[in-house]
């Protein structure tokens, strides 16, 4: 092999190495971590969701001492509800999801605080996932296509206490599964494993539900950090 040739062979090697080297540098830790697939705005207000179910004037943007700008969902004592609704879902997705959230009820009576919610409601789950909160507990359940609730795991909280959740969720009508983690740390369920089979699906349209829900005689509020879904555990729980 001549001088030359060697030395212009050295020269492409070192070029290749440079260009290895900077197309790692430009991979961002964001784009490292996950993509993130959906998230409200709280500069941009309530129109970051498809949809507000609540009475005028009780859902908007509030500042936490904690947090910092969130969503506050007031459910006035009589009212059905006050959700938010976004985003709408595609059967077999997978997608992480994170958020933080506190609640302060005001009565013993049972509020949903997050739905993955179907239509139509009835011959259905109606909303195979929910987080409810009663009586100083937390409980994540999942309902089956006969909607029959199964009780997948429960805690102890209290009214105006902050906790942070997150779930990895496929969607599917009797093979979908569930992993959750609740204050950043991973959960067994009642079935013994930390991954649950079953319905997380049905019906013809699926999305997600935050805020408060079920009638009662007192007021509840939620208060919770926009939701993130996102294609990783780290990605979804950034900024819960």
């Amino acid at each position: 092999m001549s001088l030359l040739t060697h030395r212009r062979k050295a020269a492409a090697a070192a070029v290749a190495l440079g260009t290895f080297a900077i197309t790692c540098a430009g991979v961002t830790p964001s784009s490292a971590a996950g993509q993130v697939l959906w998230t409200p705005s709280t500069s941009t207000g309530p129109s970051s969701f498809k949809a507000v179910q609540c009475a005028t004037g009780n859902f908007g943007v509030v500042k936490d001492s904690v947090k910092g700008s969130v969503w506050r969902a007031f459910q006035a004592a009589g009212e059905e509800r006050c959700e938010t609704l976004s985003p709408d879902l595609k059967e077999g997705d997978t997608f992480y999801l994170g958020w933080s959230s506190k609640v302060d009820v005001k009565d013993t009576n049972s509020r949903y605080v997050f739905q993955l919610k179907c239509s139509p409601s009835t011959d259905t789950a109606n909303h195979p996932i929910e987080i409810d909160i009663v009586n100083g507990r937390v409980r994540l359940q999942e309902w089956d296509t006969a909607h029959v609730a199964h009780s997948l795991w429960t805690a102890q909280t209290a009214n105006n206490t902050w906790h942070s959740y997150a779930l990895k969720i496929r969607l599917g009508r009797t093979d979908g599964t569930i992993d959750f983690w609740f204050d950043g740390v991973k959960q067994t369920f009642t079935t013994g494993s930390g991954t649950f089979k079953g319905t997380t699906w049905d019906g013809d349209r699926n999305y997600l539900k935050w805020g408060s829900y079920h009638p009662s005689t007192g007021d509840a509020t939620n208060t919770f950090t926009s939701p993130v879904m996102a294609t990783t555990l780290e990605a979804a729980t950034a900024g819960s």
